[in-house]
């Protein structure tokens, strides 16, 4: 899902490297990238995250160009890749490898943690929502594209007939059950479903997108986003996409009364933008498209975040 076709020519070499985890001590791998200037200079960091059915050697060529032409250091973790098996799927010990990556990345290369940066689309847009929830403070800002907010929503959404269908059935292998069968399971729903944690994030500058035909022509509706984004503006107290806002843009494609805000252009989407909010230090997009992530307007927007996290993980365990 949402993996990036190009053609791997005249890309830059990725670096494998693995990571002890701190929760199992198992060996974890990731691909780096890293610019000449930061062994000796602090560079931003782009941590990039594998969509749903991807691992770390999916090819995301176009976000890594977005990182080589920035001079960022790019990291690809794989938070124990493909989503079908309890270990995947946003679980404690996936969230932690993302984290065990960054610190490694940090100890061995000149790192600005002023700008350490996460994006991800369709199961990746699922990862970078619930890491900004779990772990606000690592991150200077996040953009997420496509993702899912609410796993036991997505997992209705993929029953057909009372038959799980692929992602209900990988839903199912990861957390052992369907929602409701026991109050174990639901809680591993919650804990994995950025929608319960994303208020804690109202400090992190946050991009959420979604494609205003996701849903119709792709695998997670675009409500996903909205709804995210109304748990941001119900801590912020500012007022939240409404419901017959979201049926409209999910019957007609647009909003019948769009404000000043959604009526903007954007040239990096190179898109119509057909509802456009903000609330604190986030916004929220849904622009003319499918179930797709848009590295240029992601990574544009990331470039002009800053915020220090160099104190994360002192005096506490960096972990949930």
């Amino acid at each position: 899902m949402a993996a990036e076709k190009t053609s791997e020519t005249k890309q830059p070499p990725l670096i494998p490297i693995k990571v002890k985890s701190t929760l199992d001590q198992s060996l974890q791998p990731s691909l780096i990238w890293v610019p000449e200037s930061a062994k000796t200079t602090p560079a931003p960091l782009l941590v990039f995250l594998h969509s749903w059915s991807g691992n770390y050697k999916q090819d995301n060529a176009k976000w890594l160009n977005e990182a080589r032409k920035r001079g960022w250091i790019y990291l690809h973790p794989d938070f124990r890749g493909v989503n079908q098996q309890p270990e995947a799927c946003g679980s404690r010990l996936a969230r932690q490898d993302i984290l065990d990556a960054i610190a490694y990345v940090i100890e061995h290369y000149h790192v600005d943690q002023s700008r350490i940066y996460l994006a991800g689309s369709s199961g990746g847009g699922h990862m970078t929502m619930l890491m900004v929830g779990h772990h606000p403070d690592r991150f200077s800002a996040a953009s997420a594209w496509v993702g899912i907010s609410e796993l036991a929503d997505w997992y209705q959404f993929h029953v057909k007939d009372g038959e799980p269908q692929n992602y209900a059935r990988m839903i199912l292998k990861s957390l052992q059950g369907k929602p409701g069968a026991s109050a174990e399971i639901d809680a591993e729903y919650r804990d994995r479903s950025p929608l319960y944690w994303i208020a804690n994030a109202t400090e992190v500058p946050l991009d959420l997108n979604a494609g205003v035909t996701d849903g119709k022509t792709g695998s997670v509706p675009f409500a996903h986003t909205l709804r995210a984004f109304n748990m941001l503006a119900e801590k912020n107290q500012t007022t939240p996409v409404s419901k017959a806002e979201m049926q409209q843009l999910w019957d007609h494609g647009k909003l019948q009364t769009p404000t000043p805000t959604d009526q903007m252009s954007d040239e990096t989407y190179g898109r119509d933008i057909h509802l456009r909010r903000n609330s604190g230090v986030a916004r929220v997009t849904i622009f003319q498209g499918g179930h797709e992530g848009l590295p240029e307007p992601a990574c544009e927007w990331l470039s002009k975040q800053s915020r220090d996290t160099s104190t994360f993980g002192k005096n506490r365990t960096g972990q949930k």
